[in-house]
């Protein structure tokens, strides 16, 4: 099982992409300062997670959220959760 996951900084509200085999894991290497291009924009939490069966179809969810349509996407979702 692979996780493609967002997570959004609270320092800035910045928001990363990334996929995963062990997403408790990975969120703790962001916060933890092991991960170079989020290091400065620690802490992180997570706001998105989605399941995949392989990590080619994780890559390719991945990559989508990246995307500008994806990246939107995942804001809105982000504003959804922060709404009052």
């Amino acid at each position: 099982m692979f996780y493609v996951y967002a997570i959004v900084s609270e320092k800035n509200g910045n928001v990363y992409v990334g996929l995963t085999g062990n997403i408790e894991k990975r969120v703790q290497e962001h916060n933890s300062g092991k991960t170079k291009s989020t290091k400065a924009f620690k802490p992180w939490r997570i706001f998105y997670q989605e399941n995949c069966e392989t990590r080619s179809e994780a890559r390719k969810r991945e990559k989508y959220f990246k995307s500008g349509v994806g990246k939107e996407r995942l804001k809105e979702k982000l504003r959804q959760i922060s709404a009052p």
